[in-house]
């Protein structure tokens, strides 16, 4: 005895479509009745009334959209699924091109092709026009074919017909979802979006990020010409890139890891050097306040083997010095420092996005003078915090974060020669950062601060102690941990 197929499965469908073809149904017999059964979305029950797999179906829509004049879709089976799938979670919603496309492919109306649910979520122009078309010329449903299959072409016939499917596959492979305008712009909109992290509030900045990054990953899963894909991918490394480096001054330091390794996908896929360095850069960042110094040191020393151009390397250094500092590595860390200098010198091209992608001198200053102070050089530490600052003031756009660090730096030298007072005037600037700027690393170096070293009288100790424990306490890592499970995805 022949076991029952399960209920829904394609043993299932293909009985059904054989005992209803058998029965003389047309396929639009059949797709109502995989509706009603199988509780079906109405593009996935025309694709499986004809029998066809993802990608059979997306080859055909794509084949036939072509005949349509602008109509060309390029259709893939990531993107029918979606498509099938829509208004549902992370689906896609179908556009008209696409829907007349998958009307000719499966010989149906449009109006086929939508229920209730998909009205109510159509534009209301997209709906507009699709009520609009005339639709008395549209190809009648044919039956399947019980058994067996057509003939296939032979002499001329064969020959023809294989240049058709050149050609429909050559319009196919020449048509493209994004143009070089388009690329340009989303380069541009990145390139923005990394500026304006040094100088505004981080959470509204990262969904600004996500949202860009979402319409990138949309692009790639449609088609484009190699070249396109290529810069496609840069892009999103960026991007990606850029939401690590937001997480991890978040707090969120899982998250950024997760960013990072996207993002590294995204370099290796596009074979590009210096996003491979900046990638590598922004993990070792997060594996530094991650604890991971070990790993740190690896991520910098290997973005220093990609050759990149700009001043990633001149950063790449500066945090291997960071982290050889944080181990009690002297000699490595004051080395690192000296190959920071060597390769500012020897700097070629500049920054592809700039930003928080760059490290301007005010930005190398202060890593050295944090490094100085690990190992035991305050007043050389306070010279380089100095610097930093004259550095920084000279730029048009100064990034709050940097300079906080700066002045905590100056603070903790002030502490480590015995200034008290100099120490509480360089942290007023910090104090008076808004909660919503006050980034992970900030209220970290500021909680590691030495406040016992000094001449500063008791009370003034325990009171530098408050304000930093309040500082803390009211900071952005604060208020995302408290937020009602609103993460940093």
């Amino acid at each position: 005895m022949t076991a029952r197929p399960k209920p829904g499965s394609k043993a299932d469908r293909d009985a059904l479509r054989y005992d209803m073809t058998t029965a003389a149904c047309t396929v639009a017999d059949i797709a109502v009745e995989m509706r009603a059964r199988y509780r079906m979305r109405p593009r996935e029950a025309w694709r499986h009334a004809h029998g066809w797999t993802l990608q059979e179906a997306a080859d055909r829509i794509t084949q036939v959209s072509v005949r349509r004049p602008g109509g060309a879709v390029a259709a893939d089976a990531s993107l029918l699924a979606k498509w099938e799938k829509w208004p549902g979670p992370s689906a896609r919603r179908p556009t008209p091109t696409v829907l007349l496309a998958m009307a000719d492919a499966f010989a149906c109306r449009v109006q086929d092709l939508l229920d209730l649910e998909d009205r109510r979520a159509l534009p209301d122009g997209d709906l507009r026009l699709l009520n609009g078309l005339d639709t008395s010329h549209a190809p009648a449903a044919p039956t399947l074919i019980a058994a067996g299959a057509p003939p296939e072409p032979n002499g001329s016939e064969l020959v023809r017909l294989a240049a058709d499917e050149s050609a429909t596959w050559a319009q196919w492979a020449e048509a493209s979802n994004v143009g070089d305008i388009a690329l340009e712009q989303l380069m541009a909109d990145a390139r923005a979006l990394a500026y304006d992290y040094l100088i505004s509030d981080p959470l509204p900045l990262f969904s600004r990020t996500r949202a860009l990054r979402d319409r990138v990953f949309g692009l790639l899963e449609g088609h484009q010409y190699p070249r396109q894909t290529a810069d496609l991918y840069v892009v999103a490394g960026y991007l990606c890139g850029l939401l690590a480096w937001m997480s991890s001054d978040l707090g969120q330091l899982r998250d950024a890891d997760t960013q990072g390794r996207t993002a590294w996908l995204c370099a290796e896929l596009a074979g590009h050097n210096d996003l491979r360095a900046w990638v590598l850069s922004t993990r070792s960042k997060v594996a530094f306040w991650d604890g991971r110094l070990r790993d740190a040191i690896n991520y910098a020393r290997h973005g220093g083997t990609c050759r990149p151009s700009g001043t990633v390397g001149v950063l790449l250094a500066c945090q291997e010095a960071d982290a050889w500092s944080q181990l009690g590595a002297a000699t490595e860390a004051l080395g690192a420092l000296d190959r920071a200098k060597d390769a500012r010198d020897t700097m070629t091209g500049e920054d592809e996005v700039g930003g928080i992608f760059a490290c301007q001198p005010a930005r190398q200053e202060n890593y050295s003078a944090a490094v100085l102070l690990r190992v035991g050089r305050p007043t050389e530490a306070l010279r380089a915090a100095d610097s930093a600052l004259a550095s920084l003031a000279a730029l048009p756009v100064r990034a709050y974060g940097t300079e906080a660090q700066i002045h905590i730096s100056r603070a903790s030298a002030h502490l480590a020669t015995g200034e008290a007072e100099g120490a509480f005037e360089a942290l007023a600037p910090v104090f008076g950062l808004r909660p919503d700027q006050r980034l992970e690393p900030v209220a970290r170096r500021l909680s590691e601060l030495p406040v016992d070293v000094g001449r500063a009288p008791a009370a003034g100790r325990v009171g530098l102690r408050a304000a930093i424990e309040e500082f803390c306490q009211d900071s952005a890592p604060r208020h995302l941990a408290l937020s009602p499970g609103e993460g940093t995805a």
